[in-house]
């Protein structure tokens, strides 16, 4: 019997979450979904989030899920209340998840202008962590720029230097990737930041807390990822999120069109 896992994001911000996910286990049948027809939701405001999370709650509904993983920070930091009251299965956020990983007392984050502007990660990490202090840093373009079909390195490489810069100024210690697009580019920020400081990846963080809930079968083997039990949808550009799903990936699925506003 597998596991039915929901994963939700805007757009491949949740592939992150989807190889942590597969990386560790295969008892899992999971149904993707990016809500590419309003992509981003970093930058819409919080009753907007509340909203969507309302029709992402009822799409959801009839897939008899055991589990839902919250691939959307934003979404997360405005409206993880409504996807556990609607839903009523076990939810897994990437926030509260991290929060119980961090060990280090200056800490900086990156995240979108909407989960910056609802400090839920400062929230978080204070009332677990009381002493500590959290740098938080909008980065607005990186989202946009991160979902182009081919990544444009030395727009990505001047966009981090800019976010990077205030961060590193407060002699940050550890710096947590707040958005789960951020983490596709990590190579990216590892290059410009001490070794020291550690950068620290949510769905890690949110996966071994999954994993500790639904346990690991014993005879599992794990030699690859597998995505044959993977189904995707999306509410806008199939097509366009077929060509990210080869190139970051390295697949080729069906891709299917839903409405979330009539549940099709």
């Amino acid at each position: 019997m597998k596991l039915k896992v929901g994963i939700f994001d805007s757009g491949i911000g949740g592939f992150t979450i989807l190889n942590s996910l597969l990386k560790t286990r295969k008892d899992v049948e999971v149904f993707y979904l990016a809500d590419t027809k309003r992509f981003p939701y970093g930058n819409k405001n919080f009753n907007e989030i509340r909203s969507i999370a309302k029709e992402i709650c009822n799409w959801f509904e009839d897939k008899n899920l055991d589990t839902l993983l919250i691939a959307c920070n934003t979404t997360n930091a405005c409206a993880l209340d409504i996807l556990e009251k609607s839903l009523k299965i076990p939810c897994f956020d990437l926030i509260n998840s991290v929060s119980d990983i961090i060990s280090k007392e200056i800490i900086g984050v990156l995240a979108t202008p909407t989960t910056v502007r609802s400090s839920y990660y400062k929230k978080a990490i204070n009332l677990k962590k009381e002493n500590f202090v959290v740098f938080q840093q909008e980065c607005p373009e990186f989202v946009s720029e991160i979902e182009n079909n081919k990544l444009n390195l030395k727009r990505i490489n001047f966009l981090s230097d800019s976010y990077l810069r205030p961060l590193l100024k407060k002699n940050i210690q550890e710096l947590i990737l707040g958005c789960s697009h951020y983490p596709l580019i990590y190579d990216v920020l590892r290059k410009k930041i001490d070794p020291n400081i550690k950068i620290i990846d949510p769905s890690t963080a949110l996966i071994k807390k999954f994993n500790k809930f639904f346990l690991i079968p014993k005879n599992s083997c794990y030699d690859s990822i597998s995505y044959n039990n993977v189904s995707f949808f999306v509410t806008a550009k199939n097509e366009e999120f077929s060509q990210k799903l080869k190139y970051w990936l390295e697949i080729n699925k069906e891709i299917r069109l839903v409405n979330l506003r009539s549940n099709d």
